[in-house]
């Protein structure tokens, strides 16, 4: 095992179906947790200008549109919008578009996480990327359902993470020129982080 870290120069970020009917069905965060999640994911590519690529499955149908919270933070993503395949590695012009990127780090969410994150996670895993599963911006029905996912997903050499620990490794160093930018990020989708900083403000006197 050796550990190659993420970067902004080496990673990408890919949002499989994050669209308004399909997250109406995920069970395993409250409404809430999973839109501060998802988003939080959306911002660390603004923060970190990593490419990235939104793909919708049946937009026109009940799966409904590209969540906002998505769309409104990453302004430049590539979006392809697939007719009907499940498997977003199904459709060439998704594979197109991350070959594009040039990036072999892939990190991936999605709804669900046991079809639209899995499968295209193993897919790309297969194709040679060093895939990443964001488990905390995806999700699914059911803790089982989900347990299930990432127990297969793992077994295939994906690795499971967090945004907090993705911006973390991207971060690197708070003297980084975007480490103010990450501490907002911090405070605006992680309580905890908020109050300590307004406790070290209170006790500065500010």
């Amino acid at each position: 095992m050796s550990y190659d870290r993420i970067t902004a120069q080496n990673s990408a970020v890919l949002f499989i179906d994050h669209q308004t009917g399909l997250a109406n069905g995920v069970q395993t965060q409250s409404p809430p947790e999973f839109n501060n999640n998802v988003k939080a994911l959306a911002t660390l590519v603004k923060v970190y200008k990593l490419p990235s690529i939104i793909t919708t499955s049946a937009s026109d149908g009940p799966n409904g549109p590209i969540m906002p919270i998505v769309t409104n933070v990453i302004k430049d993503a590539a979006i392809v919008h697939r007719p009907g395949e499940i498997n977003a590695w199904d459709n060439k012009d998704f594979v197109a578009a991350v070959e594009k990127t040039g990036r072999k780090k892939l990190l991936i969410a999605g709804i669900s996480t046991e079809v639209c994150l899995a499968f295209v996670a193993l897919s790309a895993k297969d194709a040679g990327y060093d895939v990443y599963a964001v488990l905390d911006a995806s999700g699914t029905w059911n803790k089982l359902v989900e347990e299930v996912a990432i127990a297969r997903m793992v077994q295939a050499g994906i690795k499971p993470i967090t945004w907090v620990a993705v911006g973390a490794e991207l971060l690197g160093d708070w003297r980084s020129e975007v480490g103010q930018e990450h501490a907002q990020l911090m405070g605006d989708h992680l309580p905890f982080s908020a109050n300590n900083f307004a406790g070290y403000l209170s006790a500065k006197g500010q």
